[in-house]
């Protein structure tokens, strides 16, 4: 299972950014966790600065190392640049669609949405979070009471969320299409992907 099942406060301390929604802990204490958190001033060197905007992306998306490293090489193969591919292949998978169209309030819980059988694309139910969506493919909370009362739970709670505009809601409908692959400035990275580059490189 790729869920990360530790202190999520605690990661986002450690790489100073909300990689799993907002967090209070964040604010409050705004540095590295532990004894010396506070106190510490080591530089860091340049594969620790690359390994930890790597361990950013794999943490936001929920991924394991051997799932992010094959993301990776899919991004190498096809044409463009290969940061910027890797953030369209990370942003089309289905858990991330669900949860920007704001069918449920994280990633984790859109995963939950998936595998419990809550969601379809294209008028087929996909019970797989990582499932790779197109532009053009519709997804649709599928017709059955407790599926759509969850979500609509879910999107009144992230109605100050903005849909971004490379997706289309039908809010009455509950269903949502991919209209194209987002652009870079659009996806707002919280890492850098050329270091994520430099990285496997």
């Amino acid at each position: 299972m790729a869920r990360y099942l530790g202190p999520r406060a605690k990661k986002a301390r450690r790489y100073n950014v909300a990689l799993f929604g907002p967090c209070k802990a964040l604010e409050k204490r705004p540095y590295p966790p532990g004894v010396h958190g506070e106190k510490s001033r080591r530089k860091q060197s340049d594969y620790a600065i690359a390994l930890g905007e790597k361990q950013k992306l794999r943490l936001m998306y929920g991924l394991r190392e051997r799932q992010f490293r094959r993301y990776f090489a899919s991004s190498v193969r096809k044409r463009g640049v290969t940061g910027e591919v890797l953030l369209q292949l990370l942003e089309a998978r289905l858990d991330n669609i669900v949860h920007r169209l704001g069918f449920a309030t994280t990633r984790f819980g859109a995963r939950q949405m998936i595998t419990h059988g809550h969601v379809q694309v294209n008028g087929r139910r996909t019970m797989s979070p990582s499932f790779g969506t197109r532009p053009g493919d519709l997804v649709e909370v599928r017709d059955q009471p407790q599926s759509r009362k969850l979500a609509l739970r879910n999107l009144e709670a992230m109605q100050a969320a903005r849909i971004p505009d490379w997706l289309i809601l039908e809010k009455e409908k509950l269903r949502g299409e991919v209209k194209r692959l987002p652009s870079k400035e659009e996806m707002r990275p919280i890492a850098n992907e050329q270091l994520v580059v430099e990285f496997y490189s």
